[in-house]
């Protein structure tokens, strides 16, 4: 599965004319408050959750958020672009080996 993300990032930077870091922070800002109350909604079955599952992709979200706020001050906003650009080409490929040959 693609998150919003792939498809709201670039609509932020080609419709509504925002800088790629701007488009970038505002998608991430906006997958964490529905994530945020998608787990509030499920409050009461935290412990139902499992946590070996739960607990790597929280973990890896928060480092890969940490490592790209690093690397976003280095890199110019064209090379994210150019970066984010290719990502979505190679996702883009695997979903069509994935529709059509592996299938």
């Amino acid at each position: 599965a693609v998150g919003g993300g792939f498809l709201g990032v670039p609509a932020l930077v080609r419709v509504v004319g925002l800088p790629v870091r701007a488009a970038v922070g505002t998608s991430l800002l906006v997958i964490t408050l529905t994530s945020t109350a998608s787990l509030a909604a499920r409050g009461g079955t935290l412990s139902a959750l499992d946590w070996t599952v739960v607990g790597p992709f929280t973990a890896a979200a928060v480092l890969g958020a940490w490592d790209g706020r690093r690397l976003a001050a280095r890199v110019s906003g064209r090379t994210l672009q150019r970066v984010f650009g290719r990502a979505l080409l190679a996702v883009a490929a695997l979903m069509l080996v994935d529709a059509f040959v592996l299938r």
